[in-house]
């Protein structure tokens, strides 16, 4: 029998949960052609999202068509562009054939080298001279708006992981480009979201970044409690087990909302029930899950410095005057300059998230394992 959990992928149909408002809206917006950001910590489920409003969105629009790019590999401008032609293509064709066709026929001064899979896919790739790219940029970053507007078509181009193009060479340059083609785009709307979130705020809220106010920012919440227990009650029902409510909203507590650890200690728990999931088997399930992630916690831990474990210690026990002198003496904080290091540190390196001055940790099983491993001893 299948777990009726998923978690590290993306989750479909059933697998699903919550998120009717921004998935509503989502559709809304890659209908009409808006510009959409959408930015949260790491693991929200943010590209089950983006994947499910695609689908719905398509359903209702013939004419609309969605391109998915992933940019967790890229790192350069050189590849950006390949894996861009590429995917717009791909998206607007419906056999190999065409594929070949639109390349011949929407570039102008770039001759792109098309390969074709031997697999059963037929997937077309292209590569292309870079100095060519950087002589003639246009011819791509408009691909998708000659195309769709030749063909009558309308198209999103979903950017997963786009904080990355600020690892490239020059970025404000190359975004700075991007942009000035892309705000054009009248047939064409950009959905860019990202795991980074402090990387993403900074691309898109700061007023001196090229990407400012470049469209609607959407931010994600943690699933409600509600939703949580009567999902997993469900997926329960759904594989001829129980649950009972304490130990769905047990779930919920421990993993804090969290929708990634949420699945998977409730696949960890529904692997030890036989008829009904209680209390006690979520509890012990909440125990191996987080010894099975404490190499993990041991080597993150290991890359801070003593001024941010002290820091954090203090967090996690709950004190709200970091800086007073008092906190500071108890944990071993140096100064008030030493809190805001360690705070800044520890957000860049998505270990904390700042919300409106709100701090809280990105990983709820990393700060059990802080409080009851680390700092217990």
């Amino acid at each position: 029998m299948e777990t009726p959990f998923v978690f590290g992928k993306i989750a479909t149909e059933k697998n699903f949960t919550d998120r009717e408002q921004e998935t509503a809206s989502l559709v809304t917006y890659f209908t009409s052609l808006i510009n959409t950001i959408i930015i949260s910590p790491r693991r929200w489920g943010k590209s089950s999202l983006v994947n499910r409003a695609a689908k719905l969105a398509m359903e209702q629009d013939s004419r609309l068509r969605i391109c998915h790019i992933d940019l967790f590999n890229v790192r350069n401008e050189e590849h950006f562009y390949s894996l861009l032609a590429q995917r717009v293509i791909a998206a607007a064709s419906s056999r190999w054939e065409e594929a070949i066709e639109n390349a011949k026929k929407f570039f102008s001064r770039l001759v792109p080298k098309i390969s074709i899979a031997a697999d059963a896919t037929s997937e077309v790739s292209f590569d292309f001279d870079w100095e060519e790219v950087k002589r003639n940029p246009d011819e791509i970053l408009d691909l998708a708006e000659k195309i769709a507007e030749a063909k009558g078509l309308k198209m999103i181009i979903c950017v997963d992981e786009f904080q990355n193009i600020a690892e490239f060479d020059a970025p404000d340059y190359f975004q700075k480009k991007l942009r000035s083609h892309w705000q054009l785009h009248q047939h064409v709307a950009y959905c860019l979201y990202g795991s980074k979130r402090h990387m993403m705020l900074e691309v898109f809220t700061d007023s001196s970044k090229p990407f400012y106010k470049f469209g609607n920012l959407m931010f994600l919440n943690k699933i409600e409690t509600p939703c949580l227990v009567a999902f997993f009650n469900s997926r329960f029902t759904d594989t001829g087990k129980r649950i009972t409510n304490e130990a769905s909203r047990l779930i919920a507590t421990l993993s804090d909302n969290h929708p990634y650890y949420a699945q998977q200690l409730a696949q960890l728990s529904w692997l030890r029930t036989q008829d009904e999931c209680t209390e006690d088997i979520v509890r012990e399930a909440h125990i191996a899950l987080v010894e099975q992630l404490s190499l993990l916690f041991v080597t993150i831990t290991e890359t801070l410095t003593t001024q941010q474990l002290c820091y954090l210690k203090a967090l996690i026990a709950g004190e709200k005057a970091i800086t007073s002198t008092e906190t500071m003496h108890r944990y071993g904080i140096s100064s008030p300059t030493s809190v805001v290091r360690s705070k800044a540190a520890l957000v860049k390196n998505d270990i904390l998230d700042n919300q409106a001055g709100e701090i809280s940790f990105q990983d709820p099983m990393y700060a059990y394992w802080l409080k009851t491993h680390y700092f217990a001893k």
